[in-house]
């Protein structure tokens, strides 16, 4: 399984007891989706390693994990930081007009209809979703507001946006530490 044909469902945070559990971070909007599975994928080594699910507790955001090969703290230890993965085919089916966070890098962003530059990804900063913009070689972060993001069509891959004043400027204004000669 390639990465390319996954999302990230989230992160191994900790172990948990001595039995080889593991405490896992959900980032996703509806945790209790995922109260079934029966596998994910785990990224070792740059690779995706498949990983069978014995018992899986879903609460909120986090879930305790034990699965079928991993029995010890040592084990579960190396699991740690591990990001895992599952086939994009998971994806719950959206209704018209909604988008995944995934499906924006690549896309055309414009500004009364200029193009500014191309999405790389959608970064989450402290509960704020900035979208990562590459603007003439430069990361610009915009806010991902609705007062700012007035149109997503993934079909055509353009994203319609309302800057606020100045907010382009801040990123892409010359090093003003550079001395005048």
């Amino acid at each position: 399984m390639r990465q390319d044909d996954c999302y990230q469902l989230g992160e191994v945070i900790k172990t948990h007891g001595l039995q080889g559990e593991v405490s896992i971070s959900l980032d996703v909007d509806f945790p209790n989706e995922y109260q079934n599975l029966e596998s994910v994928f785990l990224e070792q080594s740059g690779k995706l390693v498949p990983f069978f699910i014995d018992t899986i507790q879903v609460n909120r955001n986090k879930a305790l994990v034990r699965f079928e090969d991993i029995k010890t703290l040592d084990a579960a230890k190396e699991l740690v930081k591990a990001k895992l993965y599952l086939p994009l085919s998971f994806l719950p089916e959206l209704e018209d007009g909604q988008y995944y966070f995934h499906d924006l890098a690549g896309c055309e962003v414009f500004e009364e209809n200029q193009l500014i530059g191309i999405a790389k990804e959608v970064i989450d900063l402290n509960g704020n979703q900035l979208l990562s913009v590459d603007v003439n070689d430069k990361e610009v972060l915009i806010p991902l507001k609705d007062e700012i993001l007035l149109s997503v069509d993934i079909k055509a891959r353009k994203i319609m946006v309302k800057l606020p004043e100045g907010l382009l400027d801040v990123y892409l204004e010359e090093d003003s530490d550079t001395p005048e000669n």
